[in-house]
């Protein structure tokens, strides 16, 4: 989980910046009133309304603030709400849910749903009173909750809106002209703070060979200062993953760079879950920018790891090693590919592991299309670039292929009200949550034409003679 200063970041000040400015951006959003050419004789206006039916709001675990939000969101517009926690996160939520209660919160406004997920999303779907699900997950538990709504429109009394949130295969692109210094200790944070748990985690690298050198010594000189270890101990920046199935999965992509030929672990690549379920900060190099490792927690984490040792394209720099033993730790892992077509480059892991891809300093654009074409995420990505022509055309070309987009900057850490959070393709609708439009999306306005003065005759003008 997260350290100590972490999660208070997350579960108080987020948490708390959402239920600020949603209010702020309710009440902007309902301000407008249409024009009224004259009053006295016609009124127009815009009543703001809640829809009919329920929202569902269906929370991930890593983050307590979007759990807190995803509910109380439509319910400041007027809305009931069914708030269904993570299985992974139940406490954390139940919490802030009881905040909620103690400050006022109505009962039956917000209803704490703790469900097994298959059985609530059939419930809900099935139900004709479904106004909408603000829904923040993995993009295959989004569309089969998406398809059960197609499959039921012709029994809902409204049309349910659809708000998702899903996962991200981010990138982190270097040109040549970039600042090494800031490169390194961007993507360090971004690849593994929360050992990588974020839907925004810099998961993939582009370097060019020029650089790469001195990159390499850089980010294995940072990481060797990296601790890994209790959650309580503010000094580790990497805890636990956490579950088994994070784990496994995590430690999946690790072995698989091992045994690859085009991906080198670059450093960590270790795992232990015999206190925890830690994995190593890992940063892996591959030749092929289109591995699997680019775009996909223990078990599957693991899973990576082990192919990672078993592939000849993959080399892992440092790192590579897990343990379940006490808890689902996976050690920090760099892995090197050779290959960038490579499943590491393409599939979200959601674990502390980078993947890199060393491309040769002629082939920026080439790289840039490689890049873009690789994953099916659209979440976040940034450019590490100091060259303003180069800049410009980095940006353009990268357009539709983040909706959080970062210049010079790690491809991590959104706040609200500064950069509202969303994207597209399989990341999402991409309905900014943290922005001004957001809260536009629970209400069902209603517009109202009040006439004071009576029509004495049905004729138009053009009819009279």
């Amino acid at each position: 989980g997260k350290n100590v200063f972490q999660a208070e970041i997350d579960a108080t000040a987020e948490l708390i910046d959402f239920l600020r400015f949603n209010v702020q951006f309710a009440q902007r959003s309902t301000s407008y009133q249409p024009i009224s050419t004259d009053p006295k004789v016609t009124l127009n206006s815009m009543v703001y309304r809640g829809m009919e039916g329920f929202w569902a709001a269906v929370c991930p675990f890593n983050f307590a603030a979007i759990g807190g939000n995803l509910p109380m969101a439509p319910a400041l517009m007027g809305n009931a709400v069914l708030w269904k926690p993570s299985d992974t996160a139940v406490l954390s939520n139940y919490e802030a849910f009881k905040i909620y209660r103690e400050a006022g919160l109505p009962p039956g406004v917000i209803n704490f749903v703790p469900a097994d997920g298959p059985t609530f999303g059939d419930t809900i779907t099935a139900s004709p009173h479904l106004a909408g699900i603000n829904f923040t997950g993995s993009a295959a538990t989004f569309k089969r909750l998406w398809r059960q709504v197609g499959e039921n429109l012709d029994n809902y009394i409204n049309f349910p809106r659809m708000i998702g949130e899903c996962g991200g295969k981010n990138m982190h692109f270097v040109h040549p002209s970039a600042d090494l210094e800031n490169v390194a200790n961007g993507t360090v944070r971004s690849a593994f703070e929360y050992n990588g748990q974020k839907c925004s985690a810099c998961s993939r690298l582009y370097v060019p060979e020029s650089m790469w050198p001195k990159l390499k010594e850089r980010l294995l000189s940072i990481l060797s200062e990296v601790k890994m270890g209790s959650p309580l101990d503010r000094q580790n920046l990497v805890t636990a993953v956490i579950d088994a199935k994070a784990f496994a999965r995590t430690k999946s992509y690790i072995d698989y760079a091992k045994s690859s030929p085009h991906l080198t672990i670059l450093t960590g690549g270790n795992y232990d879950d015999s206190v925890g379920y830690f994995v190593e900060p890992t940063v892996i190099v591959t030749s092929d920018p289109s591995d699997k490792l680019m775009a996909e927690a223990f078990t599957r984490t693991k899973s990576y790891i082990d192919y990672a040792k078993s592939c000849p394209h993959l080399t892992i720099l440092t790192g590579g090693n897990y343990d379940d033993s006490v808890g689902y730790f996976v050690e920090p892992t760099v892995i090197v590919t050779t290959d960038p077509s490579d499943k590491l480059m393409a599939e979200e892991i959601f674990a502390p592991v980078l993947t890199v891809y060393v491309y040769p300093d002629s082939k920026v654009k080439e790289t840039v299309e490689l890049s873009k074409n690789t994953s099916p995420f659209a979440l976040t990505g940034a450019i590490y670039v100091q060259d303003e022509v180069a800049k410009a055309e980095l940006a353009e070309a990268f357009r539709f292929n983040a909706g959080n987009f970062y210049i010079n900057d790690k491809s991590t850490g959104s706040i609200v009200g500064q950069q509202p959070f969303g994207g597209s393709r399989q990341s999402g609708t991409n309905d900014k949550a943290g922005g001004p439009f957001y809260m536009t999306r629970f209400m069902s306005p209603q517009a109202v034409k009040e006439t004071f003065v009576p029509l004495k005759d049905w004729r138009y003008p053009s009819l009279e003679k």
